[in-house]
């Protein structure tokens, strides 16, 4: 075996400079203290740009009157004066906090429930599973004409199947909670399956030696149920519950859909189902109100900023 050439001895080679030395050390902890907020400073520049600047805006323009001409004056607090005092907001509030109740914990109950069945060992789990995506790649417009045509007054498949066991037609769009129940159906539908898959993922990643060991003990299915996985999966129930909760408060399209004609931004004749997203695109976009209408957009905001420190002081309580 031939022993490999040197280039140069090793007590040949010069020693480092100290001020060279000194260089490298000052890179190096650059390198480590700075570069990993470089790593991650395009996703704050672009949040900065799309998201904080337009909130920045939107509370700006709320101090002002401001028309479709441009702006006209600037008022101060006037616009949440008039809002604090408007009936129609505050109708608009009740009716959003009540279908996001309707809506979400049926949603998040039965996603829970349906995770668990697709976690099991079943023949064609793998169709199943493709299954629960269907509603939420499937248009809205087709899911709203869908639910529209169901929830007929007339003709609609819910009055058929309640007349069957004796019960009136109900008017789905006339009332608040008629509509109300339909148009959280709708949602469910739509977004039940999106929340279950996210449950199974999470369910996935939880150890199988703590079942086993739970079928040593002769816990029941429905023990290891709420005893392993519901605990095990605490932080994703936290995040579904947070998400569903932005999604609530901002519902918006499917009322939308549901309404029809002239009433369809106004929640129905009377509002009866109209949101606070409808009430400030109705301010914003029909009346041509932008400041008034981004006084309700900025009041959506901090709607969903103290739900959400709500959730996250349950959260602690919870752990």
């Amino acid at each position: 075996m031939v022993a490999p050439l040197r280039t140069s001895a090793p007590g040949n080679q010069d020693p480092v400079p100290v001020r060279a030395q000194h260089r490298l050390r000052l890179w190096d902890r650059w390198d480590r203290r700075v570069s990993p907020y470089l790593f991650i400073a395009p996703f704050f520049v672009l949040y900065a740009i799309f998201g904080l600047y337009p909130l920045g805006f939107t509370a700006w323009v709320s101090l002002h009157e401001w028309g479709i001409a441009g702006q006209a004056g600037f008022v101060g607090a006037d616009n949440y004066v008039r809002l604090f005092g408007d009936p129609d907001f505050w109708n608009a509030v009740v009716n959003t906090v009540g279908m996001f109740i309707m809506s979400t914990v049926p949603q998040l109950l039965i996603a829970l429930i349906l995770a668990s069945l697709l976690n099991q060992k079943l023949r064609g789990v793998t169709l199943f599973r493709l299954g629960v995506l269907a509603p939420i790649v499937t248009s809205v417009a087709a899911v709203g004409i869908m639910f529209s045509q169901i929830f007929d007054r007339d003709a609609g498949l819910a009055n058929g199947l309640l007349g069957l066991v004796g019960v009136s037609p109900i008017d789905w769009r006339a009332d608040r909670l008629p509509s109300w129940f339909a148009i959280s159906t709708m949602v469910d539908w739509r977004w039940t399956g999106y929340n279950a898959l996210i449950y199974l993922a999470a369910m996935q990643a939880v150890p199988a030696v703590l079942y086993e060991a739970a079928v040593v003990d002769g816990a029941s299915k429905v023990r290891q149920f709420f005893s392993i996985t519901v605990p095990m999966i605490r932080p994703t129930l936290i995040f579904t519950v947070i998400v569903s909760t932005i999604g609530g408060l901002q519902l918006f399209t499917e009322p939308l859909i549901f309404g029809s004609g002239d009433y369809a931004i106004l929640g129905g004749s009377l509002r009866q189902f109209q949101t606070v997203s409808m009430y400030m695109f109705e301010n914003a976009f029909r009346n041509f109100d932008y400041g008034y209408g981004s006084a309700v957009a900025l009041m959506i905001f901090l709607m969903i900023v103290v739900v959400a420190a709500v959730n996250y002081l349950i959260s602690r309580r919870m752990r």
